[in-house]
């Protein structure tokens, strides 16, 4: 049996990047995120994405590539990552977060991240400071 994929979005807006702070469940309660969840049955990552990140934030996004590699989460689950453009709305914390930061490149060690995403989150640091995303 294959692993249940997870998405993230590493949102991107003017030269930020979108950090969210878990509420739930509570042994992920205070810790930062990439935003995202569960891929459905019949929906791709970009589709799941798109969804998810509607529903958490209440933002329309476009997904832009695929964060190479995929990172283990609890037994049976991987996280994998895309970059997205914000496209409308203003993001917030509308479910399993409570807080929501917006962070320049230099300012991406200023929060905890989850480990799973630490990878990804460096990853797409490297974009950012390129210049490689809006």
């Amino acid at each position: 049996m294959s692993d249940r994929v997870v998405v993230a979005g590493a949102v991107f807006d003017r030269g930020r990047l979108l950090a969210a702070r878990r509420s739930a469940p509570p042994e992920l309660a205070g810790r930062w995120e990439l935003p995202g969840g569960k891929v459905e049955p019949g929906e791709s990552g970009e589709q799941a994405l798109v969804r998810e990140l509607r529903e958490e934030l209440g933002i329309e996004t476009e997904p832009l590539e695929r964060v190479p590699g995929q990172w283990p989460l609890k037994p049976g689950y991987v996280l994998r990552v895309w970059t997205a453009r914000l496209v409308s709305g203003v993001p917030a914390p509308l479910q399993d977060h409570d807080e929501l930061r917006w962070l320049g490149p230099d300012e991406s060690d200023s929060v905890d991240w989850l480990e799973q995403d630490r990878p990804a989150v460096a990853e797409v640091i490297r974009r950012l400071a390129g210049g490689a995303h809006p």
